[in-house]
């Protein structure tokens, strides 16, 4: 006895083409092998695609219809009156992830479905530095595809054959396509590191990116690489975040993700960061403590700034260079101050004869 098609997707033998197409869409994503781990889920996935293939297509299934499987492909007379040689003759091609990306709309149903999970990529984004450097949301329990979206990284789901269909997501920009709507995926954030140099100079990072875009028929895919120039100002702050709109994934069904870099000072060897001021650790001996001294103060221009400091200098004390720190970002040509802050070195040790000429000198309180 042949296969029965209709019992294989799940519908009665007089279901129209949209019912077919919704039973496909259901049984295919619930049997495929990347989330269905039954050992036969493969098979079951392939003979889905098979069924899929014949019922999709009116001549295959007049054929069918007739004749059963066997008919189908030994070779029968269909009685549709289509013109031409009524004679047909059918194979299925085997490959059933070909039927999935078709129906699907991508050329590589594992990039579109399951490539945060399969390809270590944030978002479907390679991210290579060439420098050396709540949203609220409304779900929709009834979804049917809600779980396995989000089980393969999909914000909401997977309805209709769209990518984050399955729920409506506050303030993310959408557009139309055909009777579906494109929702723009999340942006992408980097983490850039910058060195307090490159703060105080301004620079210029590339970074290259990795990344899908539509080809000109507006269904199959390229990858592509792109290098992003993201200039920094002088005195920009950590936490400033550079945007370039629309840099992402491109697919049919998705609006390309913004791609954003987010600054982060990088550890400094003799500088720490606090706003536009910079703070130095200057490191005193006890005698130049209490004596006084000329210290070197290095800058971040390379130069070194003598400061004498005839008072007694206590641990904790500060003192402050004008204008020798960072640029102010919204008026860069004013900055801010070199903060040295002293540490005050005791010795291990002191001579019992210098401790009493100490004891003899030094004040009782």
């Amino acid at each position: 006895m042949g296969k029965d098609y209709y019992k294989t997707l799940g519908i009665p033998k007089g279901s129209n083409e949209e019912e077919i197409k919704k039973a496909y869409r259901r049984m295919a994503l619930r049997f495929h092998p990347d989330k269905n781990k039954d050992a036969n889920a493969e098979e079951k996935f392939k003979e889905i695609a098979e069924a899929y293939e014949v019922l999709s297509d009116p001549k295959k299934r007049a054929v069918y219809d007739q004749l059963g499987e066997e008919g189908l492909k030994t070779g029968g007379s269909s009685s549709s009156g289509a013109p031409g040689s009524s004679t047909y003759h059918y194979t299925f091609h085997g490959d059933p992830h070909a039927t999935f990306a078709s129906f699907f709309g991508g050329s590589n149903p594992f990039d579109m479905f399951f490539g945060s999970n399969r390809h270590g990529r944030t978002n479907g984004f390679s991210f290579h530095n060439d420098h050396d450097a709540d949203q609220e949301v409304d779900m929709d329990d009834d979804d049917p595809f809600t779980h396995f979206g989000r089980q393969f990284g999909f914000p909401g789901g997977i309805n209709n054959g769209h990518a984050g269909e399955g729920r409506r997501r506050r303030g993310v920009p959408s557009e139309r396509l055909g009777t579906g709507r494109k929702h723009q995926d999340p942006p992408v954030v980097h983490e850039l590191k910058v060195s307090l140099e490159e703060i105080f100079h301004g620079c210029t990072k590339r970074m290259k990116i990795t990344r899908r875009r539509l080809n000109p028929d507006g269904r199959s895919m390229r990858t592509e690489d792109k290098i992003l120039n993201i200039i920094i100002k002088k005195g920009w702050k950590e936490g400033t975040k550079i945007t370039f709109p629309k840099e992402g994934d491109e697919t049919p069904e998705n609006i390309p993700a913004d791609i954003a870099f987010v600054l982060k000072d990088k550890g400094h060897a003799h500088f720490r960061r606090d706003g536009s001021n910079i703070i130095y650790n200057c490191k005193i001996s006890l005698r130049e403590a209490l004596c006084g001294c000329t210290v070197s103060i290095p800058t971040l221009e390379n130069r070194i700034i003598s400061l004498p400091c005839h008072d007694i200098i206590k641990p904790g004390t500060v003192k402050r260079l004008r204008g020798e720190g960072l640029p102010y970002p919204k008026n860069p040509s004013h900055r801010g101050d070199l903060i040295v802050e002293f540490s005050v070195r005791f010795p291990d040790r002191i001579p019992p004869q210098s401790k009493e000429i100490i004891r003899q000198h030094l004040p009782q309180s």
